[in-house]
């Protein structure tokens, strides 16, 4: 096990930058994986990370320790405390980071199914609790329009919990080409000229579109929706947050297709 005390040292200023910049991300392939649950998730669902690293805090943790002995072919890299704190970018930093390539997906359009289509959502927290939303519904295709969050972010794999591995992520898709594609309903939600979301028939497949926090959807996309539709809500409130409203909207169509 290798200990870096400097930062000066090769490896960690590398690990700095994917840390810190999308487009290095971007540019390698890579990305980080912050704390053991990340890190499980990983290794169950996709297999070996290209390296480990932990901090001296957290490599005399018994979770830390019993982690690592699984996944005792990957190289380690031991930080100093400071060091770790830097890559880990939170209040508590975990003690253990992953290096992961990023899975890669080459189809670029949706397959059979549901899928969900993300219009420049900025907000981190929100990008991840989509794709943990859309796997929990047993969605796998998502795309990430132009000016979304990064899928692959530290705060959106943080937020996600691991639902990354789990879905079919797309970057920088053209949202309206995907939908020229799609076989299934295009349902937009939105509050404007639409039908409640519970008379809706969602028992086909369906491509959700969800919107920019603030903007919402742009028009070109709402044009191409064959259906429009509206979370009902009390008197005087004007909408919910764009992650609470796709939870609601993937949760409706998994109860009518159970039904």
């Amino acid at each position: 096990m290798k200990h870096i005390r400097s930062r000066d040292n090769p490896s960690f200023k590398a690990l700095r930058s994917l840390a810190e910049d999308a487009r290095e991300r971007r540019r390698t392939g890579l990305s980080l994986l912050d704390g053991s649950h990340l890190v499980t998730a990983y290794r169950d669902k996709v297999g070996m990370p290209e390296r480990l690293v932990v901090s001296e805090r957290g490599a005399v943790q018994p979770e830390i320790i019993a982690l690592q002995a699984t996944l005792a072919g990957a190289e380690t890299l031991l930080l100093a405390d400071s060091l770790f704190a830097e890559l880990s970018g939170v209040a508590t930093p975990s003690g253990i980071l992953a290096l992961i390539r990023i899975p890669a997906v080459t189809e670029t359009s949706a397959g059979r199914g549901s899928c969900v289509l993300l219009d420049a959502l900025q907000d981190a927290g929100n990008v991840g609790s989509i794709l943990r939303s859309a796997a929990a519904a047993g969605i796998r295709d998502v795309f990430l329009g132009k000016g979304c969050a990064g899928a692959w972010t530290p705060r959106v794999l943080r937020s996600a919990q691991g639902a990354h591995f789990d879905l079919a992520i797309r970057e920088q898709a053209d949202l309206a080409r995907v939908i020229e594609n799609y076989s299934g309903s295009v349902v937009a939600a939105t509050a404007h000229d639409a039908v409640p979301l519970y008379r809706l028939d969602l028992t086909g497949d369906i491509a959700w579109l969800f919107g920019n926090e603030g903007a919402g959807l742009s028009p070109e996309l709402l044009s191409r929706a064959k259906f429009r539709a509206a979370i009902p809500m009390a008197p005087g409130s004007e909408s919910l947050n764009v992650a609470a409203a796709a939870a609601v909207c993937l949760f409706e169509e998994v109860r009518q297709k159970r039904l």
